[in-house]
């Protein structure tokens, strides 16, 4: 059986990471996260980083997926994919594999994203960042044929 890459795209406090958790164990994937790789490189999304350290992190994700899937080990990537040239570069990653590719959109309302942030009480984004995130925000098009989750509830993942 082929390995599969399960891409998932949504805003900050959209529960892409309560979802990579929960789907991990179901593909016996492995999750790489943009936001542990930062982390391990000293840096801080929250406060905004800069395109060239973002370009950074997302060559390191990459080399981490390539390998996993060439040691035929499913891939579940945590990050926002945004803008879709990301999303599109995934795709390619996967086709290089034979790997089956899952885009997986959560499309949370944004009045949610704020109160989830409200409620957790993180340091994770400043405001103007969350602001600027949201804004710049580039969800799926019609024709990447996106999986859209709009709750982390598992009941909505059957059949994925």
């Amino acid at each position: 059986m082929p390995p599969r890459l399960v891409l998932l795209c949504g805003t900050a406090f959209s529960g892409k990471s309560t979802v990579a958790r929960k789907l991990a164990p179901q593909f016996a994937a492995t999750i790489v996260s943009l936001d542990e790789i930062n982390a391990r490189r000293g840096l801080w999304g929250g406060d905004g980083i800069p395109v060239e350290e973002w370009i950074r992190t997302h060559g390191e994700a990459t080399t981490e997926a390539r390998a996993l899937l060439a040691a035929s080990t499913s891939v579940i990537v945590d990050d926002t994919s945004s803008p879709r040239f990301l999303r599109d570069a995934w795709r390619a990653v996967a086709a290089d594999f034979d790997a089956e590719f899952t885009l997986l959109y959560l499309d949370i309302d944004p009045e949610v994203i704020h109160e989830r942030r409200a409620r957790q009480d993180r340091r994770d984004l400043t405001d103007e960042v969350l602001t600027q995130h949201l804004a710049d925000f580039d969800p799926p098009h019609a024709d990447e044929q996106a999986v859209y989750l709009s709750s982390v509830d598992q009941e909505s993942w059957k059949g994925l």
